[in-house]
């Protein structure tokens, strides 16, 4: 009885609510056409980009960047991390993907990829679109400082390491978490060189996916120098596909983009490199 008389008094003597909500908003989209569809383009700044209005930023762009995708997930991951000085403050740019494997993914020989993704086979299409189009548009509009990473996961994790071997210079850094190396018979590890070095910085993963997904991964570790600047992080043992972006992103972004912070440790926001691991130079 005394309690419910403490509850009444305390909601009778509490501040009115401001009844008239005001919006929150969290960044800008933009809408444009590649593939004959229509998609979103999403842009999240760093919380004091108008408070310093002569500081420049990286640009991380996240594949799969819809509003209904993992732009929310990708912005609370890099704001998180630029709490807690785990990694560089950026500007998001999130790319709605509406096809992935027509827009992520090359051709395939394999009948039954084939026959499951029909449309399959236009990463080339959609990688010039974003270097000639998208990257443009986000550069003239926003303070940058040149430095552009970009991140995937799964099939858009394939579209990094695509675009990390054959046109490496389009990006400052790439983090392809739980890539689909399985597409076409592990046709990205066969054919990339037999020593892959003098390359942008990379952040890899692996978590439970195993059979071609594994033996992919295992296959590209083994032709990368120990010259090259990378972080690979074996997770099979702890993650799953599906936890892996979750798991992951922290991380790489530590990786590629690295403060200078010398207090990460004691708060257990360490970076696991179970090969490479070559530090990127901190801002």
């Amino acid at each position: 009885m005394i309690g419910a008389l403490v509850s009444i008094v305390l909601a009778a003597s509490a501040p009115v609510v401001q009844a008239e909500a005001e919006p929150l908003v969290i960044g800008e989209t933009f809408r444009a056409e590649i593939l004959d569809v229509e998609r979103q383009l999403n842009v999240i700044l760093p919380p004091d980009y108008e408070a310093d209005e002569g500081k420049t930023w990286p640009i991380v762009i996240q594949l799969d960047g819809g509003v209904k995708q993992d732009l929310f997930l990708g912005n609370g991951i890099e704001k998180w991390n630029g709490m807690w000085g785990r990694s560089q403050q950026t500007i998001v740019l999130g790319i709605e993907t509406v096809d992935r494997q027509r827009e992520l993914l090359p051709s395939t020989r394999v009948t039954a990829e084939k026959e499951a993704y029909p449309t399959a086979g236009e990463s080339e299409v959609f990688r010039a679109w974003i270097a000639e189009m998208v990257l443009p548009l986000v550069k003239s509009r926003y303070r940058h400082n040149d430095t552009v990473i970009l991140v995937g996961e799964s099939v858009a994790g394939h579209f990094v390491l695509e675009t990390w071997l054959k046109h490496p210079d389009l990006f400052s850094g790439y983090a392809a978490i739980s890539p689909s190396l399985q597409w076409n018979g592990q046709a990205l590890a066969l054919s990339a060189p037999k020593r892959v070095a003098d390359r942008p910085p990379l952040f890899l993963s692996l978590a439970d996916e195993g059979g071609e997904t594994e033996q992919g991964m295992l296959r590209l570790l083994s032709k990368i120098d120990e010259e090259q600047v990378y972080c690979f992080s074996d997770r099979r043992s702890d993650l799953r596909h599906s936890t892996s972006l979750h798991g992951i992103m922290p991380e790489a972004l530590q990786f590629l983009l690295p403060p200078r912070a010398d207090w990460l440790e004691e708060y257990g926001l360490s970076m696991r490199c179970d090969r490479g691991g070559a530090q990127v130079e901190a801002e």
